[in-house]
């Protein structure tokens, strides 16, 4: 443990006490106070408007104590509130370290380019989850370490699947931009070769991306094939998967999604499409399946190919890759940067 604890004011969006959604901030948030750093969170207002004066009267409050100041960085509406943060630290001259999660991200620096300089070209460092987005920022001059997104390998519990079934499992918000509607045409595609096959979907729904999937639904006929769970913990879902042996990610546009982290953990083989930084977490043919965005067709024929032709192999090496995402691994870096 630390003799004196180091003061990190993380800034993102705290609704892990209102909702059963264990984010990123929260899982990181207490690992570094197991490593002995005083965190202090925010915010948890559900009001945009009152989300960013929250976090900047905390920024404000603990302006003198503060080591330094965490940013969960987006591409969307979420990237403005790292923008007000960062330049009001700028302007107290405390260390600012954005996080970058956005998939998006990388258009944010060639449609906003005064902005992006503001932020990055101005931080004590910034940190990027996937090689995908140090890859990018790396191309705009921005100094970038790469620091992988944290989980704790003990808490999944690895089943091998020595037989695959046309069990299909996406874990994802209900938006547009994770294309949910694609997981109802892959079981389409799939049931057409296993009439038996069913697809479950978890998530919280935040557009009507949701009610597409059920006019789809409904459409090809697939009510008694699809279950909607809602949003579960992350315990729940995981005790869930192990009723399921394929894990499908439908995304348009991401970053390095936790949720695929955390399937490959539990010894789900999964199938994504190849955007953004996918194809930094995983190989094709090797420790996944990448394919095409937005093509179904092709997701359910490399599913068949996994139920024909199992490969533990490729979930075992899956298992093993994300093990380095452990924070017995991932601690170091962080102390290192934060020393």
């Amino acid at each position: 443990m630390m003799m004196n604890k180091k003061v990190i004011v993380y800034i993102g969006n705290d609704f892990s006490k209102r909702s059963n959604y264990n984010s990123t901030m929260n899982t990181l948030s207490g690992l570094f106070e197991t490593e002995g750093y005083q965190v202090v969170k925010s915010s948890g207002k559900k009001n945009k408007f009152l989300r960013i004066l929250a976090m900047c009267s905390t920024v404000l409050k603990y302006s003198r104590t503060a080591d330094y100041i965490l940013i969960d960085t987006f591409s969307t509406l979420n990237f403005y509130y790292a923008l007000v943060v960062s330049q009001l630290a700028r302007a107290l001259k405390i260390r600012y370290i954005p996080i970058l999660h956005g998939g998006n991200l990388p258009k944010r620096l060639d449609n906003n380019r005064a902005l992006c300089k503001a932020i990055f070209k101005n931080s004590y460092k910034n940190i990027a989850p996937s090689m995908y987005l140090k890859t990018h920022f790396e191309k705009k001059h921005y100094k970038t370490e790469y620091v992988p997104n944290v989980i704790t390998i003990k808490d999944y519990f690895y089943k091998e699947r020595k037989v695959i079934t046309p069990n299909l499992l996406w874990v994802r918000a209900f938006d547009k931009i994770y294309n949910p509607q694609m997981a109802i045409e892959v079981l389409y595609h799939v049931k057409k070769l296993y009439p038996e096959a069913k697809l479950c979907m978890v998530g919280p729904e935040k557009d009507q991306s949701r009610k597409l999937c059920e006019n789809l639904i409904s459409m090809y006929e697939l009510i008694d094939a699809v279950t909607f769970t809602g949003l579960l913990r992350k315990e729940e879902w995981h005790h869930l998967s192990e009723n399921y042996d394929v894990f499908i990610n439908t995304t348009n546009i991401d970053n390095t999604p936790v949720s695929v982290i955390e399937a490959m953990a539990l010894g789900l083989p999964v199938i994504s499409t190849n955007i953004g930084g996918l194809p930094f977490l995983i190989e094709d043919g090797v420790d996944g399946i990448l394919v095409n965005c937005n093509d179904a067709e092709q997701m359910s024929q490399e599913i068949s190919k996994l139920i024909e032709e199992t490969s533990i192999n490729m979930a075992r090496k899956a298992r093993k890759k994300v093990e380095h995402f452990d924070w017995t691994y991932v601690a170091e870096k962080w102390k290192s940067i934060l020393s």
